[in-house]
């Protein structure tokens, strides 16, 4: 199947394919990648924190404990939204603690998932 020139359009990433790939070959980037591609807006790196630790920790976000939260906070203020940031796939704001989305935020997320789907594995029956 080949893809029409708006969805073309709409998945270019406007950065260098080593930069794109080095920018989502972290979970915990690809996370922040992919809840920005949901939220649309400005999100705190404190909230990022609480559900990354959630999902790492399979449990309720109010349920994430305060050394997991900052734990997963650490990892992503002293490198994570920097390497983000310094890719432009998302803007970091080091002062305020909070990311917005840029024009590759979308398209990087839209890979994400794409390759999160093509790589679906169900669990294997076992036979009897």
């Amino acid at each position: 199947m080949v893809a029409s020139s708006d969805e073309t359009v709409s998945l270019a990433i406007p950065m260098d394919p080593e930069v794109a790939f080095n920018a989502i070959s972290n979970s915990r980037r690809r996370r922040v990648l992919l809840s920005l591609s949901r939220s649309h807006d400005e999100l705190a790196a404190d909230e990022l924190a609480i559900e990354i630790a959630a999902i790492e920790n399979a449990t309720d976000p109010s349920k994430v404990s305060s050394n997991d939260r900052t734990t997963v906070y650490i990892a992503l203020t002293q490198g994570h939204l920097e390497t983000l940031d310094d890719a432009r796939a998302v803007d970091y704001d080091d002062r305020s603690k909070t990311v917005t989305a840029t024009d590759a935020t979308e398209p990087l997320a839209e890979y994400i998932r794409r390759l999160q789907t093509a790589c679906y594995q169900p669990e294997s029956e076992e036979t009897a």
